[in-house]
């Protein structure tokens, strides 16, 4: 397996990091398509088993394919360890409860994607884990909530969908203090504009299947941290409960990783001026993007990442009715509840990915029925803007 240099910056780790050929000296990674393993006597298989022999044994645990897709990963992000799960929400969920356990203490900022949420506010305190949500940007109600001990931290930042930014490294600061590690879901900030354990986080997750992948062919996430805590709690976890990536959407996500940044910088470049033409238009009551000035924490995008993403988010005049025949409208833009694609796709959050939030749950965080997400994708800008004038108009 290639040792990156410790010189070598992210976009030759994209291409070059955890790079393993085999016997035949390929060019493009190789594909480990195989559940399991062999050995060459019983002995061998106990020595494996029992940790004296570090092998492959069975590809729930492990797999060649899936370890390459693992060293490359935690490359870029700049973590000593990572582990692969079947999708973001497995990521999200195996960090989580490596964690924590009846009786401790989670502090989470409020705005979430819905599924998310789901699991902070329902499926944690089933397990006896307490939770307490904040409005990710008041460094106040975070100051407060973390006075007391805490296990963790989670937020998402920018969140999803209305792109909210939380301090990482003051959050973090107050989080330490208290005791608590940090969670921070990097989906939009990207592994290209958002480098949240240089700003003093813990533990990142991703949803791979977003810009990692970025062309809508297959699922995929990922755990980041320091080796104890991967091959610790996390390792553990994901042995025994079984959401493991598969060697396949490992091949393609490596792949992916190649040329993320030319693409997400080209997107986030789009998303830009999707947004400034946005917030130019009568009907359009509100736009939200980190780099676009009218942020109210423009500055903080500006100091903590280095692009504000591919996501536009805005609101029109006329709720419901008036968005869905906006959608309906587009010409190219598809609808669609993923992000992060090459092709650009606009969601409705109130009827779809927070639908299980409840009314005075998305208006907390400002989810209206007249909001709408926008991915731009890899088309050219100018088509983009004449699909969305004309489905405005």
């Amino acid at each position: 397996m290639t040792s990156p240099s410790p010189d070598w910056r992210p976009d030759t780790l994209a291409v070059r990091a955890g790079l393993s050929r085999s016997g035949f000296h390929e060019t493009s990674e190789a594909l480990y398509l195989t559940s399991g393993f062999v050995y060459e006597s019983a002995e061998a298989a106990e020595a494996a088993f029992s940790g004296g022999e570090e092998r492959f044994v069975y590809s729930r645990y492990g797999n060649p394919t899936v370890r390459m897709f693992e060293e490359r990963i935690a490359a870029i992000e700049g973590a000593e360890a990572a582990f692969a799960t079947a999708s973001g929400m497995a990521a999200v969920w195996v960090a989580l409860a490596a964690l924590l356990g009846k009786g401790d203490r989670v502090v989470s900022s409020r705005s979430l994607f819905g599924s998310c949420f789901v699991i902070l506010d329902e499926i944690l305190p089933r397990f006896g884990v307490e939770t307490v949500f904040v409005d990710g940007p008041d460094l106040e109600q975070w100051r407060e909530a973390l006075s007391v001990p805490t296990t963790a931290v989670f937020f998402e930042t920018p969140s999803n969908p209305m792109q909210e930014l939380v301090d990482i490294r003051a959050v973090t600061e107050l989080a330490h203090a208290a005791g608590a590690q940090v969670v921070v879901d990097n989906v939009f900030g990207t592994p290209v504009f958002s480098r949240p354990l240089e700003h003093g986080g813990d533990i990142v997750v991703y949803s791979a299947t977003k810009h990692i992948d970025g062309q809508g062919r297959t699922l995929g996430g990922a755990v980041l941290g320091t080796r104890e805590f991967i091959d610790g709690p996390v390792q553990n976890l994901m042995r025994h409960t079984g959401p493991a990536m598969s060697p396949f959407n490992a091949w393609v996500l490596v792949k992916g990783l190649e040329t993320m940044s030319l693409r997400v910088e080209r997107m986030a470049q789009s998303a830009l001026e999707v947004a400034r033409f946005l917030e130019s238009h009568p009907r359009v009551r509100r736009v939200v993007h980190p780099f676009l000035e009218s942020h109210p924490q423009h500055e903080l995008a500006k100091r903590q990442m280095l692009g504000g993403g591919t996501v536009v988010t805005f609101e029109i005049e006329g709720g419901k009715a008036e968005a869905f025949a906006f959608m309906n409208a587009l010409r190219i833009v598809d609808i669609s509840n993923n992000l992060g694609d090459s092709k650009s796709l606009v969601t409705h959050p109130a009827t779809t990915t927070h639908r299980r939030l409840s009314a005075e749950a998305r208006q907390a965080v400002g989810i209206t029925d007249g909001v709408l997400r926008i991915s731009t994708g890899l088309e050219d800008v100018r088509d983009l803007i004449d699909d969305l004038s004309q489905a405005l108009s």
